[in-house]
């Protein structure tokens, strides 16, 4: 049996009316890919080399979402998206390049301007991106010879788990952020990888209420993964 940390509360990042707590891993056993591969399938998340899971007394609006790769099908706007955006260039690397500071650096000041993370710096880039828990991808993608998006992923014994994508701030329609999960999907398949963990669905936030696109998908509910339904 394992002993998790507790946090104290704090203002909901997401819910402004709630308060938030954590439970946070902290014993060394699961500071290892093992433990992160299980603690992922138990609903936690990481954010640099802190692995949580929302602890809340009063609130249960956080769902841990993880796409089942394998039978996923695309819907008629995710073909649409694919299509609309064929002429990018994917490329993947593992490591983090020196050249994505600069975008990350746009991204943050333009699109999330006055969130918990502005204004971002070398020191957030490197501790909120990077782990030394297990190999990364990082999902370049490209228009010609400009990047255009990043996408973070962590690689588990049985899944990927997508961290963090930041794109350019003039490609807004071209949805580089649901098309970013649709290029982990694909090569989730590729490497023969059983999930596609999104971290947490929270219906009564905009900027957090697009996971449930993706079909099929599971939900964590009770310590209990359940199929979604359309």
């Amino acid at each position: 049996m394992y002993q998790f940390g507790v946090s104290q509360e704090f203002p909901c990042s997401y819910l402004p009316e709630q308060q938030e707590r954590l439970l946070i891993a902290v014993e060394p056993q699961l500071q290892t890919l093992d433990g992160y591969s299980w603690l992922m399938s138990q609903g936690f998340r990481r954010c640099g080399e802190q692995v949580y899971r929302p602890h809340c007394l009063h609130c249960h609006a956080c769902q841990s979402v993880r796409v089942l790769v394998n039978d996923f099908s695309p819907s008629k706007s995710q073909k649409r998206l694919l299509k609309k955006n064929q002429r990018f260039t994917i490329k993947i690397k593992n490591e983090k390049k020196d050249y994505y500071y600069p975008l990350y650096e746009q991204y943050i000041s333009e699109i999330h301007a006055g969130g918990a993370m502005f204004p971002p710096n070398q020191e957030q880039y490197q501790t909120f991106l990077t782990t030394e828990l297990t190999k990364q991808y990082f999902i370049e993608t490209w228009d010609q010879d400009k990047l255009i998006s990043v996408a973070v992923t962590d690689i588990l014994n049985n899944a990927l788990s997508a961290v963090y994508t930041f794109y350019h701030p003039d490609y807004k329609k071209s949805a580089l952020g649901l098309f970013s999960i649709l290029t982990q999907i694909e090569i989730s398949q590729q490497n023969q990888k059983q999930f596609l963990y999104l971290g947490y669905q929270i219906d009564a936030c905009n900027k957090m209420n697009y996971k449930n696109r993706y079909f099929p998908y599971q939900i964590l509910m009770q310590n209990e993964w359940n199929l979604a339904l359309k």
